[in-house]
């Protein structure tokens, strides 16, 4: 099943199911008005939600052309955002740029922050910023939306909580990131609105795919135009998405509806840091990891991040090269409020 919210003038939008080759959409607000309101009470509601999408695909029910451009992210704001880092591959390349160790236990206990969950932007919308100082740089991931998760879960218990899934950029202002970890508060400046795909898709929906809590499909990263990652999400996640969703648990309930990402998704290569796409490897997921790549080899970083005008394309497409979650294509544009 593929549910999107589509834009009505409110702030949550009006929830549609979504045919699985996302040509078609039928009004489902009729069942749930919103996304939020299905996870609520997701057990009475999927159900429903099920057999209208069953309807869909037998041509039962209305249906309308379904236009990316016309979704809000599936959960416009949510009532939890917390974002892992499961590929340590990226987090030992950052670290090892700037010559600092990296702690045995990155390998064993999830990194985690919590982000800002109360204005998410819509797939297509531009990313509006003031300063291209900053260090603007795009980071693509996935996520997965839980129910109502009960504090102490263990992964296996939590693999149960896991309803749908959703690509996300999570935007990264690299330049403010030092200083404010440095405070040893963590983000809050260098994290603004992040954007998540235009459908979000129950596991099933992934086929074999979906297993061991990962996705093992490539996730496409176009940057201005030109492939920019191709790395497969299922490769080198040290942590499962039942190991995240655990490490969120353990000290407080989840409610329904809260999104737990997986950071950058990172593949190594022959146990190196990876080669870009046109180079033969897999590429990035980010700029910041390209950078540390350049660092490492040559002893500085010549990839730039984002200017204005720059553009970014997060996509994953399924065997048969058929889009699964529709793409997040955002353009940074000079915020001048």
């Amino acid at each position: 099943m593929k549910l999107a919210t589509l834009k009505d003038g409110s702030r949550d939008g009006r929830l549609h199911v979504v045919s699985r080759d996302l040509t078609e959409k039928t009004d489902a607000s009729h069942i749930a008005p919103t996304l939020q309101a299905a996870l609520d009470d997701w057990a009475a509601v999927a159900p429903k939600l099920e057999a209208l999408a069953e309807s869909l695909a037998s041509g039962a029910v209305p249906t309308e052309r379904f236009h990316e451009h016309d979704a809000l992210s599936p959960l416009p704001r949510a009532f939890q955002w917390a974002d892992g880092s499961a590929y340590v591959n990226h987090v030992e390349l950052v670290r090892k740029a700037r010559g600092a160790e990296m702690p045995d236990t990155f390998w064993t206990d999830p990194l985690m922050y919590q982000g800002g969950s109360d204005s998410f932007l819509a797939p297509r919308d531009p990313i509006r910023l003031a300063d291209e100082a900053w260090g603007i740089d795009f980071e693509a991931e996935i996520a997965v939306i839980v129910d109502d998760v009960p504090m102490g879960v263990t992964p296996d218990e939590a693999a149960n909580h896991i309803k749908l899934l959703m690509l996300v950029n999570d935007v990264s202002l690299r330049g403010l990131i030092p200083a404010e970890l440095g405070k040893g508060f963590g983000f809050f400046q260098s994290k603004p609105s992040s954007a998540f795909s235009p459908v979000a898709i129950t596991p099933e929906e992934l086929g074999d795919a979906w297993k061991d809590g990962k996705v093992h499909l490539p996730l496409n990263v176009d940057y201005n135009g030109k492939a920019f990652g191709r790395a497969n999400a299922g490769i080198d996640m040290t942590f499962d998405f039942p190991t995240l969703v655990a490490h969120a648990a353990k000290t407080r309930p989840l409610c329904a509806g809260s999104i737990v990402g997986s950071g950058t998704v990172s593949n190594k290569l022959d146990g190196g840091p990876g080669k870009t796409v046109e180079a033969g490897g897999v590429g990035y997921s980010c700029l910041a990891e390209i950078r540390t790549v350049e660092t490492i080899d040559t002893g500085s970083a010549k990839t730039p991040f984002m200017s204005f005008g720059d553009t970014v394309r997060i996509e994953m497409l399924d065997s048969t090269h058929h889009s699964i979650f529709g793409a997040i294509e955002q353009k940074l544009e000079k915020y001048d409020g």
